[in-house]
């Protein structure tokens, strides 16, 4: 299973990026998958999650401005960002057992 993500780049803040991660190999469409950060001097944390059921759950810190979702027919995962803050700055990773190698998000 191969997991390459991409979209990341730099936006002032206030602006907005979508992150996707196209997945090959054979997997499981309904596992559930994550989309992960890590930024400089910090540990990797939990961003969103969507679950077998479709449900999804978010870090209190990005509820309300990220969306994770899916498409099963083009195995891709994505995480639509919006109102970023340079808090936000971080290394992206989609996961679900298997890791990509990440994206670079840079909020100015």
């Amino acid at each position: 299973v191969q997991l390459v993500e991409s979209g990341g780049g730099s936006v002032q803040e206030g602006g907005s990026l979508r992150l996707s991660c196209a997945i090959s190999g054979d997997f499981n469409r309904k596992n559930c998958m994550g989309w992960f950060r890590q930024a400089p001097g910090k540990e990797r944390e939990e961003v969103a999650t969507i679950h077998r059921s479709d449900e999804t759950t978010y870090a209190d810190s990005v509820k309300g401005r990220f969306t994770i979702s899916r498409d099963n027919a083009k195995n891709t995962l994505y995480l639509q960002m919006n109102s970023l803050k340079t808090e936000d700055t971080a290394v992206y990773y989609c996961a679900f057992g298997y890791w990509g190698q990440g994206t670079q998000v840079t909020v100015s």
